[in-house]
């Protein structure tokens, strides 16, 4: 009785023993073929500005088994997102199995504001999206604000509500006719300044600047190096008049 006890006790031993050799034998096979058949190869990436395509690929690609196109694929749906600084979102999708698309979607910041020696960037809607250390050169800086509070991911709170409405519509102009400007600025009576590399131009109250920052491109190109105020007021289509003075 007792050998026999042993005998399906040792029997149950091999048998477990089997079925898990040929559990990981299934499971060695079925990696071999993934890495065979489905190994990332090709990394597509669009959509980026901010970023090289060598650097998003080096934010989303992390862990080893990335190498495998489809454990990739299932990772960037399952898992939680990887957050990177100005994108708002990235998705993934699989071309086929060697082949990853990356479509990066990037927040659109408008300006920014200095505060406590970083730099707070906000969107169309006033909204902080980011806070970095570094100044963007591409984004306008704009003063003359006042704030009442500054929180990350919330509105900024200040004084007039259309200056967004504004720098909106001025950082597009800038963008269109692809002005180097490096700071918008706001006197106590709302008039908007704008500063390029040391010269000053003021551009008043208005609704709408199209005209003015239309013509600024040539303006700034014929005053080169000089230190100028430059008084574009009261420019328009019937006004071509300007004023400038030596920056004091």
């Amino acid at each position: 009785m007792v050998r026999q006890l042993q005998k399906k006790v040792r029997r149950k031993r091999i048998s477990a023993v089997f079925i898990t050799l040929t559990t990981l034998l299934i499971v060695l096979i079925a990696v071999i073929v993934l890495f065979m058949n489905f190994r990332l190869e090709n990394v597509i990436v669009e959509g980026t500005t901010r970023y090289t395509e060598e650097e998003i690929k080096n934010r989303l690609i992390t862990e080893k088994t990335d190498q495998i196109t489809l454990f990739y694929y299932l990772r960037q749906h399952f898992s939680d997102p990887v957050s990177i600084p100005f994108v708002e979102k990235v998705d993934v999708s699989m071309e086929n199995r060697n082949t990853i698309h990356v479509t990066v979607y990037e927040k659109l910041v408008v300006g920014c504001v200095e505060m406590m020696g970083g730099y707070l960037y906000f969107d169309k809607d006033g909204i902080v999206v980011e806070s970095t250390k570094e100044r963007l050169e591409d984004i306008p800086q704009v003063t003359g604000l006042k704030f009442d509070k500054i929180v990350l991911h919330e509105k900024l709170e200040i004084q007039k509500e259309g200056l967004f409405e504004t720098i909106l519509n001025v950082t597009k102009l800038i963008k269109k006719f692809e002005l180097p400007i490096d700071a918008m600025r706001f006197n106590s009576d709302y008039e908007l300044i704008l500063t390029s590399d040391g010269i000053e131009v003021l551009l008043g109250r208005k609704d709408f600047y199209d005209e003015q920052l239309g013509a600024l491109k040539n303006v700034l190109e014929a005053a080169g190096d000089k230190k100028l105020s430059i008084d574009m007021k009261n420019y328009s289509k019937n006004n071509k008049k300007i004023i400038s003075k030596p920056l004091n």
